[in-house]
């Protein structure tokens, strides 16, 4: 556990960053360690954009990565609009960083990992760089591929088709604007394996 001090065991997620070592420095008793100060990738865009299907799929043939669907750990409690739901990143960044100490750097999906939401976390310090990744598509395929999920993803509603929508307009207008700069990966045509291996390409050229 890389937020608990190895010399006076006090918890701080806070601690200094040397990225010469990279070192850790606790800023109580100023204790450095040594850790794996690796990149972290987010693969976001709206739903329906593909993000779920390409996770499955990437699964078992990266091997030099962890990828993760970031709803496996979503709670209620987390759902808190007001600060940008920033205890669920501070988790999942938490999380990552610590997976990252047994040399594989973490691949994360999620809808709403964007730079606003994690950049400003207090875990982001931990990671050498993040880069992110957004899948988009028409809004004609998006409508279509959001009517077609299972009930239980509840993707039929149109006031949640009209957020995404305006989500995948975001993503197309300002990534390039963006301060941490965000890709973009079109599916609207790719067949499934083309975008997979696409993913998988961007993955492994900034490993």
């Amino acid at each position: 556990m890389i937020n608990v001090c190895h010399n006076c065991g006090q918890y701080r997620a806070d601690k200094i960053i040397d990225p010469k070592g990279p070192i850790a420095i606790c800023p109580l008793c100023l204790h450095q360690h040594s850790f794996h100060q690796l990149p972290l990738f987010i693969v976001c865009g709206p739903s329906g954009a593909g993000k779920s299907t390409v996770c499955q799929r990437l699964v078992g043939t990266a091997l030099e990565v962890v990828i993760l669907d970031a709803d496996i750990l979503w709670r209620p409690e987390f759902s808190k609009p007001d600060n940008h739901y920033r205890d669920f990143f501070e988790t999942w960044l938490r999380l990552g960083k610590n997976i990252g100490q047994s040399g594989r750097p973490l691949v994360l999906f999620n809808a709403g990992s964007i730079p606003n939401t994690i950049e400003p976390c207090i875990e982001r310090r931990y990671y050498r760089e993040v880069y992110y990744l957004a899948l988009i598509c028409d809004d004609e395929v998006l409508i279509e591929r959001l009517k077609k999920r299972p009930g239980w993803r509840d993707s039929q509603d149109e006031a949640f088709i009209a957020q995404q929508i305006e989500f995948n307009h975001w993503f197309k207008e300002s990534s390039a604007t963006r301060e941490q700069k965000i890709s973009l990966l079109d599916t609207t045509d790719a067949p499934i394996t083309h975008t997979v291996e696409q993913v998988a390409t961007w993955i492994r050229e900034r490993i």
